[in-house]
């Protein structure tokens, strides 16, 4: 039996559009009862109980026995020498993409993340002082796949925004650990790295244990267990955010070849069955012709049968009055990752509002940004780029405010604050501004 994927074809002119549109959408973020009520037992678990707990877990689920955390904890030795064991070619690409994201992320350091200050003209000084956090945890999956560049995208913005220590987790079932990942680590700068993983590994570095410090933040990816137990633990500590399904939106005026886009709809697609890809066309022709290529490349795919359960449960093509329309449906949609695959990108840039990560023109694969491009790969799902960001460095750092009132600008704030305090009825508040006045 041949193997096939059917996108949902959808036309904005036909009367059925917003349902069906609305119904290709929905997902839903709902954890499961079960999970929940696991991952709450793992952390009061770990909280009380510390390095025992994340022993025994690790045991049972990643079947890795050891008698103490110090078994579990990668030495710098160790990174380094898992980089020195890759294939040269490997050594030359980790070190390459990490440059870029550096590059880019010291960028972004120098445009947001600074201190600075004023005077006013009573010869207040007013401003702002930027620090970076002193110990974060990031979280690299090691369960179907081993993800290498999220270890390059989580650290390294946080080596760069100048946290003190980087603690990485991941986890290492049956004891098989990845050169790659532990070479993007040494890579990266990571400070502290232990191989375990799932609620016990975020409960572990949320609540600290005799072994691993608590950290004030936690980010990267994970499962169901790893995103509850994020979700729980947040407000005892900073996360980078609870991420849905993959997802891209290809906004294409008919000018890419059909393979690229529909290779580019594959990449989404093949992370998971509830991976979601799109297609946002005014031309009808190239729709088929997409069309036609998916249904020509798919079976050369080696997971192709991920892929079009994707397609087929998630996926949709678009038919759009034009190029316009298609920006505006995609700034509904929010998407994660917005390609616009079209001759004359600038001129549809600027309409899209809302997207994780913006890839203009034909030759702008989403994939090249998940890897080497230099901007962050880890971003808003599920339309949370309507008010979400990408990690960068400023989710590495905390801004206090800076407040020195000269003598002259007591008496000009004094009577304002006074004023104020009196109209809320605190009276302290009032006597405290007043007291300065002469």
């Amino acid at each position: 039996m041949t193997l096939t994927a059917a996108p949902l074809r959808l036309s904005t002119v036909h009367s059925q559009f917003e349902a069906d549109f609305k119904a290709r959408l929905h997902w839903s973020a709902d954890t499961d009862a079960a999970i929940e009520i696991s991952v709450a037992a793992i952390l009061q678990d770990v909280q009380r109980r510390g390095d025992a707990a994340v022993l025994e877990y690790t045991a049972r689920w990643d079947q890795v026995q050891a008698h103490t955390m110090q078994e579990l904890e990668l030495t710098q030795s160790e990174l380094k020498s898992a980089f020195d064991s890759i294939p040269i070619a490997q050594r030359d690409a980790l070190q390459a993409a990490a440059a870029r994201v550096r590059n880019y992320h010291e960028a972004q350091k120098r445009a947001s993340g600074e201190s600075w200050s004023y005077r006013d003209e009573n010869g207040s000084l007013l401003g702002q002082k930027v620090t970076p956090l002193d110990r974060v945890g990031i979280y690299v999956p090691g369960g179907k796949a081993t993800y290498p560049s999220s270890v390059l995208m989580n650290a390294i913005p946080a080596h760069v925004a100048g946290v003190g220590e980087i603690i990485m987790v991941v986890p290492t079932p049956r004891g098989e650990r990845n050169a790659m990942v532990l070479a993007a680590a040494y890579v990266a700068g990571v400070t502290r790295a232990y191989t375990i993983g799932g609620a016990q590994a975020i409960a572990a570095l949320a609540y600290g244990t005799v072994t691993i410090p608590a950290v004030h933040k936690i980010t990267g990816p994970g499962n169901a267990f790893v995103a509850a137990a994020k979700r729980r633990v947040f407000g005892t500590v900073g996360i980078d955010m609870i991420a849905g399904p993959s997802e891209i939106l290809v906004l294409a005026d008919g000018t890419t070849p059909p393979d690229w886009v529909a290779m580019d709809l594959f990449s989404q697609a093949e992370h998971d069955e509830l991976a979601q890809s799109i297609l946002l066309c005014p031309d009808a022709a190239y729709i088929d012709a997409v069309q036609e290529s998916i249904n020509r490349l798919l079976p050369e795919m080696p997971r192709a049968d991920i892929i079009a359960k994707s397609l087929n449960d998630r996926g949709a093509l678009i038919l759009t009055r034009g190029m316009q329309e298609a920006c505006d449906i995609s700034n509904r949609i929010a998407p994660e990752h917005l390609e616009v695959s079209s001759r004359d990108p600038h001129r549809w840039e600027p309409l899209l509002k809302h997207a994780g990560a913006i890839f203009l023109g034909a030759f702008t694969s989403e994939s090249l940004g998940d890897y080497c491009a230099g901007p962050n790969h880890v971003l808003p799902t599920s339309g949370t780029a309507r008010f979400s960001s990408p990690l960068g460095v400023y989710d590495f750092q905390k801004r206090s405010s800076l407040i020195e009132v000269s003598e002259a600008g007591a008496q000009v704030l004094g009577p304002i604050a006074a004023e104020l305090a009196y109209g809320e009825g605190l009276q302290a508040h009032a006597r405290a501004a007043e007291m300065r006045l002469k």
